[in-house]
C-alpha cells in the first residue's frame, strides 16, 4: 500500500502543476503595471526634487553673503577700514574660513568696493558670477510718512 500511496501523492502533485493552480508570483502584466505606475510617479516627483535642492542651495548662498557682510562690518568698526581682501577677514579671526559657494561650489566671492571710490577695501560681496548691483539680503529701507512710494 505504500507504494500505492507515493504514487497517488506524486500524481497529485503533477496535477497542481499542470493547472497552475499552487503556483504563486506575478504575471508579466502585473508586473508591467506596476512598474508603469512606479515610473509615472518617479516623474513627477523627481523635478520637486531638484527645484528644493536648488532652492536650499540658494537659501545656503545667502546666508553665507549674510556671514561675510556681517564678517566686514565688524572689521570695519574694529579695524577702522575695510579688508583689503577677504583673506585678511580670516587671518584676523572675524571668520574660521570663507564660506563656500554651495551654488558655484567656490569659495571665491565677488569683491564689491565702496561706491564711488570712497574708501580702499572690500565694501560688499556678492555671489560669484552675479550681474547686476549687490542686492542686501533683507531690506532696511523704509518709506518715510509723506514720500511716494
Amino acid at each position: 500500500m505504500r507504494m500505492e500511496d507515493l504514487k497517488l501523492r506524486v500524481a497529485a502533485g503533477r496535477r497542481h502543476r499542470a493547472g497552475h493552480a499552487s503556483e504563486s508570483g506575478f504575471t508579466l502584466i502585473e508586473l508591467l503595471v506596476v512598474f508603469s505606475i512606479l515610473a509615472l510617479l518617479l516623474t513627477l516627483a523627481t523635478p520637486r526634487y531638484f527645484k528644493a535642492l536648488d532652492g536650499g542651495k540658494e537659501k545656503v548662498q545667502a546666508q553665507n553673503i549674510a556671514t561675510l557682510r556681517d564678517a566686514i562690518d565688524k572689521f570695519r568698526a574694529d579695524q577702522g577700514k575695510y579688508p583689503a581682501q577677504l583673506q585678511e577677514i580670516v587671518d584676523k579671526r572675524y571668520l574660521r574660513e570663507i564660506p563656500l559657494d554651495p551654488v558655484s561650489g567656490s569659495r571665491n566671492w565677488e569683491a564689491v568696493p565702496f561706491p564711488n571710490g570712497g574708501e580702499p577695501g572690500i565694501y560688499d560681496v556678492r555671489a560669484p558670477g552675479a550681474s547686476g548691483p549687490s542686492q542686501p539680503l533683507e531690506s532696511t529701507a523704509t518709506a518715510s510718512p509723506g514720500s511716494a512710494p
